[in-house]
């Protein structure tokens, strides 16, 4: 029989828990384990005033930004409004049932202030590394890097030609903070090269068509981790370009090494970061084994000998060439010594010319000029050592687990949806990148360590 008709009549009073509301395996109670802002207030003292009305509880905004970012909630003023709604996102946000939910206003006046001076959401991601370290999820031995482009948040039809730089009327936040990073090696001094355009918008986002396809005007995304459980232990933001990705690794270890005492003994990455330079800093100075391919284009394809059929010889410094002759740095005794490290880092080995007159192989080695000169940097050494690893077991292995990396960046764009920043400017992109770091690594934590087990009666 069809049942009577449910009149909505208001009772007087209600019996209503939002902890019962919330279901058991909801991704939240996961996650608040290990959500720890005990730190947060005391961090932000010296930010806030001793007199004045009370302001928004920053515990609050953070858990809320939390939520945001772990959801995919990208809009300020629709996370206030699914914090609104939601009853897992009020538990969570310690709001209960009446709990008023700030304006979205607040989260820009925090952000642009005192969130950004005390450097707040690199204190908040740097607890949760923390946490995932005293939870056994980072072993430190193996660590991999690589970067990914984030679009801006600036109109590609609305930019100015590079050469003819920012109209003198333009004045914003995001070109102050380009102006004020222009000798940063992350951004403005990461290369020599002017750009091809620029944003009015946001200045210190780079013009880039490495996607091979439409250009755009992108940030950079830079990662370490940890190749036991894939755990972010530093993440960098920087300009779209190849040399500042490359410092952005540097500065990451480092900082890793400084602030959490991490010392891997091997890193893997793509060929970007295989330059001479990168590999001696690495071998040399860091004692880190590189599992990344070399960066060598000393090989040729018109048919004559190539670099690799030279054999170097350590003890005298001098190279053999395949019909045995021997080219040498130096053929005669100079008045005023050379320096030992050449202007350009490259040393150049030649050979005699009556050798190379006299030789039946002069066709396939130095058929254009009167005698065969080889190059060699002085970072080779590194580059060696970095050659044979590439013959290894562990390398192969390394090259794999590396792709831990890139799903990372699939699951932050995909997931996250955080394909394209929402802020501007150099500040903007940190914040973004650190937040979303950060709902990576505590999305780890939920799905790795098991809640614990209710003990029975």
């Amino acid at each position: 029989m069809m049942g009577d008709r449910r009149i909505d009549q208001a009772a007087l009073f209600y019996e209503f828990s939002l902890e019962r509301h919330v279901p058991a395996d909801h991704m939240l109670r996961s996650i608040d384990r290990f959500v720890d802002l005990e730190g947060v207030r005391a961090h932000l003292a010296p930010f806030y005033s001793l007199i004045g009305r009370p302001s928004i509880d920053p515990e609050l905004l953070i858990r809320m930004l939390i939520v945001g970012y772990c959801f995919g909630i990208r809009s300020e003023r629709r996370l206030c409004d699914e914090v609104h709604l939601n009853l897992a996102y009020r538990w969570f946000c310690r709001l209960g049932l009446d709990g008023d939910v700030p304006d979205h206003s607040t989260f820009s006046k925090n952000r642009h202030g005192r969130f950004r001076e005390s450097d707040l959401l690199r204190h908040l991601f740097e607890t949760v590394v923390d946490r995932c370290m005293r939870e056994g999820l980072v072993g430190g031995e193996g660590f991999a890097a690589d970067a990914s482009l984030i679009k801006a948040d600036a109109n590609r039809q609305r930019c100015v030609p590079g050469a003819a730089g920012l109209p003198p009327e333009a004045a914003s936040r995001a070109i102050n903070e380009y102006l004020a990073v222009l000798d940063d090696a992350a951004f403005g001094g990461a290369t020599p090269v002017v750009p091809k355009f620029i944003s009015p918008a946001d200045p210190a986002s780079r013009w880039t068509g490495a996607d091979k396809g439409p250009a755009y005007f992108a940030y950079s995304t830079n990662y370490l981790i940890d190749l036991d459980h894939a755990v972010i232990v530093d993440v960098e933001a920087t300009t779209a370009v190849r040399q500042a990705e490359v410092g952005a690794v540097r500065t990451m270890i480092e900082r890793v090494a400084e602030r959490h005492d991490l010392q891997p003994a091997r890193i893997a990455a793509d060929t970007a970061y295989g330059s001479a330079e990168m590999l001696d800093w690495l071998v040399n100075k860091q004692q880190i084994a590189p599992h990344i391919p070399v960066i060598d284009k000393s090989g040729r394809d018109d048919g004559t000998f190539a670099r690799s059929d030279f054999t170097y010889d350590p003890a005298a410094d001098t190279y053999r060439c395949p019909a045995g002759k021997t080219l040498k740095r130096n053929r005669r005794a100079f008045r005023t010594p050379r320096p030992n490290a050449p202007p350009d880092d490259t040393y150049r080995y030649r050979a005699s010319k009556a050798d190379c007159d006299a030789c039946t192989l002069k066709s396939r080695c130095s058929p254009n000029t009167p005698a065969r000169k080889v190059t060699r940097s002085i970072y080779e050494g590194a580059r060696d050592i970095a050659r044979e690893i590439a013959k290894t077991d562990a390398y192969v292995t390394s090259r794999r687990e590396r792709k831990k990396v890139e799903m990372l960046f699939a699951h932050l764009k995909r997931i996250l949806k955080l394909d394209r920043l929402r802020l501007r400017g150099p500040q903007g992109a940190r914040d973004e990148f650190h937040l979303a770091a950060t709902a990576q690594n505590l999305r780890k934590l939920a799905k790795l360590i098991p809640p614990p087990v209710p003990a029975t009666a």
